[in-house]
């Protein structure tokens, strides 16, 4: 009987150690013989199991986690030599152009400095290295666009704010706005403003005045802007005759120049003066990525469920407003569901009253059939304040179908006309507001004619 030190698996049989080893799989100086004592006290040659040798463990305390390291920037010459202490002296004393220094706060990075340690140790900010960073990569992609050598220098002393502002554009359009920004002395606000013009124009495809501008020129982009949002004012009122202007003063077509007098002169859709009853247009805006971030201001909204339909919307917080130096959210009572939006142009008014439905698709609106948006979700934002069906063109949140009991009943959106023709007089709501999702590509923003 063999003893407990005894392999228990087959071994491989050793009938003659002198010759060579074949196995493929096993080394001959891997070969390890122990002794097997028997019954017999007779002593036995026999090979070890083969087995894989474990890989190397790492070693102890090593951190497998590394943070994130910007690629190196290429240096300017006169620092290509300097050490840390050097490179640190350099960006505390700004010595030399910012587009110059400004590779070093990366260099110092790689060399394992977080931004808070230079700060600490320069005096710049997280947002300034951020800036500056940003700014030295556009200012590039203006060399490397070819454009005018005179219009790059003109960035050289205090131009990384503005070179920031331009960075979400593509290169040429950095390089006719960074061409606009200096012909124009534009501050950072106005590159600011310029940039947002440029990007957004392409997604309004459809409004109203579109197509009598030019995408290529950025005087072009940033009219439209402002003509857009002279029509979000009342005509006539003052915030509407300054956003005119201002679209004629930098429209930079003739074209654009001639759609901006042919509204100021009232023969444009948005033109005409305001009547005994107000028209309602219902914006449908498709939410852009990052754009809540980047708005000043904004407004928090209570989100209803549309398969719970009125139950929830009645139950929903009519207030919602920001106290203090700190601007805290305080509803009138607990909600689970929120929202934020920036505060556009329709959602002024909803201090009190504003509801969010959610609709799991878009087939809940009145608009035409056999439109690919239908297959998409959608929040609507409707005041609650304001229940009356007193508008034709005004749409409205109201619950339809069903026996009368709401078991089988559903939420829609129905124009004012449509309603008035069923007797119906009043709604949970009136809309004021059509949100799409966010989506990485740009489509095409809905026009007027799109409802039915």
């Amino acid at each position: 009987m063999l003893s407990a030190t005894v392999n228990t698996h087959i071994p491989i049989s050793v009938s003659n150690l002198t010759k060579p080893y074949s196995s493929p799989f096993i080394s001959p100086t891997h070969l390890h013989l122990f002794t097997v004592h028997s019954p017999s006290s007779k002593t036995l040659l026999k090979p070890i199991s083969a087995s894989l040798i474990p890989a190397k463990p790492p070693p102890v305390g090593q951190n497998l986690y590394q943070p994130f390291r910007p690629p190196p920037s290429p240096l300017p010459s006169q620092y290509k030599t300097l050490d840390t202490v050097g490179k640190i002296d350099v960006l505390s004393n700004r010595l030399g152009l910012w587009h110059e220094y400004a590779p070093l706060i990366t260099a110092l990075m790689q060399e394992g400095f977080s931004p808070p340690l230079i700060e600490e140790t320069t005096g710049i900010s997280g947002v300034q290295q951020n800036c500056l960073i940003v700014g030295a990569q556009v200012r590039e992609s203006l060399i490397q666009c070819n454009t005018p050598e005179e219009i790059v220098s003109e960035f050289d002393t205090g131009g990384a704010e503005l070179l920031y502002e331009i960075r979400l554009l593509s290169a040429s359009q950095r390089t006719a706005a960074a061409a606009y920004i200096v012909n124009n002395k534009l501050d950072t606000k106005g590159a600011q403003d310029l940039a947002r013009a440029m990007k957004d124009f392409p997604s309004r495809r459809g409004d109203v005045g579109w197509e009598s501008y030019d995408f290529t020129l950025p005087g072009d982009c940033l009219s439209y802007m402002y003509f857009r949002q002279a029509r979000e004012h009342r005509n006539p009122s003052e915030q509407r005759a300054n956003a005119l202007e201002l679209a004629l003063e930098v429209a930079e077509s003739e074209k654009a120049r001639n759609e901006v007098e042919r509204e100021m002169s009232g023969d444009g859709k948005g033109g005409e003066a305001v009547r005994d009853v107000p028209d309602v247009r219902v914006p449908v805006v498709r939410l852009r990525i990052g754009e809540v971030a980047e708005s000043t201001s904004v407004v928090v909204l209570p989100v209803c469920r549309a398969e719970y339909r009125e139950n929830e919307i009645s139950e929903a917080p009519w207030e919602c407003k920001s106290e203090g130096e700190f601007g805290v959210v305080v509803a009138e009572k607990a909600w689970n569901r929120w929202v934020v939006f920036p505060r556009w142009e329709p959602l002024l008014g909803l201090d009190k009253g504003g509801v969010v439905i959610a609709f799991a698709d878009a087939r809940a609106l009145p608009w035409k059939a056999n439109r690919w948006y239908k297959e998409e979700s959608i929040l609507v934002v409707a005041d609650r304040g304001r229940k009356e069906v007193d508008v034709d063109d005004g749409f409205y949140l109201v619950l339809t179908g069903g026996s009368g009991d709401g078991r089988s009943s559903e939420l829609k959106v129905e124009r004012g006309s449509t309603l008035k023709e069923r007797g119906v007089v009043e709604s949970l709501a009136t809309v004021v507001l059509v949100v799409r999702p966010p989506k990485d590509e740009i489509d095409d923003q809905l026009a007027d004619e799109d409802w039915d």
